[in-house]
Order: structure tokens, then sequence, then C-alpha cells
């Protein structure tokens, strides 16, 4: 076993504070679309949104396999929850980690670890998904300030963040060679919270369109330097890869948890349905895959740790567990037969909540454009 004793650990603190604290609202959040604020911030108190980053800014340290193996027991239990989570952690805090001044992270890192602050990613426009370079908000200099105009769409935690990294084209001639990352802040002028998004699964995730109107964001709160900002957010999106993909790969767990126990119950023609060679099958299939796809993950996970290329392994990881996700929710309702399609029952809102894992943070189709680009420069 690869694992450490102290990841070890990790994963079963997890595990039972999911089990007790997320999993018991979690079906109920669905169908309310409450956002779980409160445990988000437990969360917080308890160290898990500070894993990955250091004790200096009120992180937990340990490394991004600590990360994945937190992520994916939180999506056992809640999928709406891991979104929300993910999000804060990979796509707030962690470019602000790795690009902020050491000024930018002591003011705003502290909160965001600690769950007293929610954060938010703020790239997709209604006019640009995964051509992200295309974006249109622009940011304009003017003295010790530059001008936010413009709108992002699909922002996850957006209603509740107090942080946004935003993205915005400070030299609009010069194509994804103009963008600009920024830090800014809820409460600064001409920052406009949209409306919240009623989505087909993860709903109690809170995702919203999020529009900047003359917003003035003091220049000490550009992130990185100007006109680097694609690159910021390219290499912050590997990261977050890793994370879906553990997101899917709990999801698909808990859907093939929850059937196989299901199917040891559940009698028909005068025994259980796991007696039945086509229900063993789907059972042997979705323990094979899902075994596979959490060895993707943690692979690249640990190059990543390891200071390595891990792009390529992240895009792979996300590919392939986001899609075997969708393949094992749709067993697990299978296996359940019209229970499943019942909301009575777990396995359709895990199969609702693992779609968004083949869209968010790069389709499936631009993990294989990324993937094949990687394979051909290898192979000459």
């Amino acid at each position: 076993m690869y694992l450490t004793e102290e990841q070890i650990m990790l994963r079963d603190t997890v595990r039972e504070f999911a089990k007790k604290v997320i999993e018991p609202i979690a079906a109920e959040i669905d169908i309310t679309v409450v956002f779980p604020a409160d445990n988000l911030r437990k969360m917080g108190e308890l160290g898990f949104l500070g894993i990955g980053f250091s004790a200096e800014y009120g992180g937990s340290e340990m490394d991004t396999l600590s990360f994945a193996l937190m992520i994916e027991e939180v999506a056992k239990a809640c999928g709406s929850t891991t979104l929300s989570v993910a999000a804060h952690c990979s796509l707030c805090c962690g470019p602000i980690a790795a690009f902020g001044t050491e000024a930018q992270k002591k003011k705003y890192l502290p909160d965001l670890l600690t769950g007293k602050k929610f954060g938010s990613f703020c790239l997709t426009e209604p006019h640009s998904g995964s051509d992200s370079g295309s974006l249109s908000t622009t940011a304009r200099r003017d003295g010790d300030f530059y001008i936010l105009n413009g709108s992002k769409m699909y922002v996850t935690n957006g209603g509740y963040a107090g942080t946004y990294v935003v993205f915005a084209k400070t030299n609009p001639e010069a194509g994804t060679k103009g963008i600009s990352a920024f830090i800014v802040e809820r409460d600064f002028p001409g920052v406009i919270i949209g409306k919240k998004e009623n989505k087909l699964g993860l709903r109690a995730s809170d995702t919203r369109q999020i529009s900047f109107d003359q917003c003035r964001v003091p220049a000490v709160n550009l992130l990185g330097k100007e006109n680097e900002g694609f690159k910021i957010a390219l290499q912050t999106l590997d990261g977050g890869r890793i994370g879906i993909g553990a997101m899917a790969v709990g999801l698909a767990q808990a859907a093939m948890e929850k059937s196989t126990a299901y199917a040891k119950e559940r009698k028909a023609f005068g025994q259980a349905i796991a007696e039945f060679q086509a229900i063993r099958w789907y059972i042997a299939d979705m323990a094979t895959e899902i075994h596979g796809a959490r060895l993707m993950v943690h692979h690249a996970a640990r190059l990543k740790d390891d200071g390595k290329p891990y792009l390529k392994e992240a895009a792979m990881a996300k590919l392939f567990a986001s899609e075997m996700a969708m393949r094992a929710c749709n067993k697990a309702i299978q296996i359940y037969g019209g229970y499943g399609y019942i909301m009575d029952y777990p396995v359709e809102r895990y199969w609702r909540d693992a779609k968004l894992t083949e869209i968010g943070e790069g389709t499936s189709e631009v993990q294989r454009l990324v993937i094949s680009r990687e394979v051909l420069k290898e192979i000459a």
C-alpha cells in the first residue's frame, strides 16, 4: 500500500465526518437547493480546506494525494458539497498560493483556508466556454486601479464567495497573451451577483453569473504578471482536474456500494438478484473501472507532489474517471430497476451529479485534445 499512515488517518477521519455530518443532509439539500455553508465552515475548522497549503497561511500542509483522498470521501457522501470544496480549494486558493505575492497570500489565504470565507474562479463567459482564450471581460489600467467590465458564467460558490479569482483582457489585441488575473473582493463596487442557476445535478452547489460594471480593483490585486493570466488559468485547471477525477471516483464508489447492498437484499425469482450473473457482471465492471480510475487519479497527484510533469496524466485521470462514473452510476440505476429512477433512492442523484465531471474544468473533448497533443509531442 503506497498510502502513508498519515494519509490513511486523514482518509478515515474525513470518511467518518462525511458519514455523520455531510451524507445525512445530502438528499435534502439536493431538493431544497440550499448551499451547505455550515458544513463547509466545519470542514475549514477541521483543516480539510487547507490540505496542500502552507501552515504559514492557515493551511494544514499535506499533499495533493491527501487532497484527492479527502475529495473522494466527501463525494461518496454529497456531490454538491464536493464541487463547492474542489472549486474553493483548487480554483481559488490554488492560484493565490501559487502566483500571489507575499502580501496577497497573507491577506487572503488565512480566511479562505479556514473556511471563514469562500472562494470562486471566474473564467467562463456566456460566449467562451472551452475556448476560454476568447473571453471578452476587460481590465483597463487607471492609475492605481484596474477597471473591470464584463460577465462570467457558471461561477461555483458565486453567491457565497468573498474572494474571486477573475480573468480579464488587459491587452485585447494580444489574444491569450493579453489576459491577466485579478483577486476581486465581493464588496468591491461594481461586483454584481446574478441569479442562482437551476441545475440538473449538484443542485446545492451555488452556481451563478457574476458581472463587473466599472469595478475598481486595486492594482496590487493583480495576480501574477500583467498579460500572463492565461498561463495561470491553464495551470490552475491542470491541477483542478485531479480533484474532479477524485470526485468522479467517489460518486462511482458510492453508486457501487449502494447498488451492491441493494442487490444482496432484493429478491426476484426466489433468490437475491446478486446471485444472477448479469448483476454480478455489472458489479465486477464497476469495481474494476473504479479501481483503475482511482489509481490514475492517485498517480497524477503523486506526479504533481514530486514536482514532475503531470498535465497529460491529470487529463487522462479526469477523462477516464468522469466517463467511468457515468457508466457506474448508469449500472447502479439498472440494478435498482424502477426504484433507481425514484428520488427516494440515492443512485439517480449520483448519476445527475456525475454528469458535471464530464463537463467542468475542461470537457471530455478538451481532455482528449490535451492528451493527444502531449502524446504527439512524445512520439517522434
